[in-house]
């Protein structure tokens, strides 16, 4: 499911009467981000409500015994990596929270919304994610400080593991016997928190 273009949630939208655009932006690229608000402008109008949900993972490890070299596996971090990381899940992510208040206020905006989804869990083999994520977690707490009195709310949402086609149904059950409700969390919980988000 992660694997689909986001041209199929656009069609998927415009199938029930909605408005919807999908267009491919690397947000590692810092120039990209006023394109991407540029261009939602362009097809469907102003960003009322920024939901941040992109995010560069790739497995790496501080120990050398967790490297392993199976589809997906871990490697050692390096400098490479930790930028690629912190420059997609949370640079990106500022300079959207940024780009998202210069243009509500150039507007004259009364309400908006800002939902970012992050983790505040330390991930073994998973290092510069979780510690890209927290910073995430700490810039919308920030923005949030600071944009409250424009009337825009910034909220977090941290979902723990969702199964949106990555977990093997082993690790799956797995996850399952660990988890409170006894089962992963769905796209379709995690939509329904966003959609509160987002409301009045």
């Amino acid at each position: 499911m992660q694997q689909q273009r986001g041209e199929v949630v656009a069609e998927s939208i415009r199938s029930q009467g909605r408005i919807a655009a999908a267009h491919e932006f690397d947000l590692g690229e810092a120039d990209n981000v006023s394109r991407l608000f540029s261009t939602c402008e362009a097809k469907i109008g102003p960003v009322d409500v920024l939901v941040i949900n992109h995010t560069h993972d790739v497995y790496e490890t501080f120990d050398p015994a967790m490297v392993t070299n199976e589809p997906f596996g871990v490697s050692v971090t390096n400098a490479q990596s930790i930028d690629r990381h912190f420059a997609v899940n949370a640079r990106a992510s500022a300079l959207m929270m940024r780009e998202f208040l210069q243009r509500y206020l150039a507007r004259k905006a009364q309400s908006g919304r800002i939902i970012t989804l992050s983790t505040v869990l330390a991930h073994s083999r998973n290092v510069s994610y979780a510690a890209s994520k927290h910073a995430l977690v700490s810039y919308s707490m920030s923005a949030a400080r600071e944009m409250g009195r424009y009337g825009i709310t910034v909220n977090v949402v941290c979902p723990g593991a969702t199964q949106t086609g990555y977990i093997s149904p082993e690790a799956e059950s797995q996850i399952a016997i660990e988890t409170p409700l006894r089962r992963v969390g769905t796209a379709e919980d995690v939509a329904d928190v966003i959609t509160f988000l987002a409301s009045e």
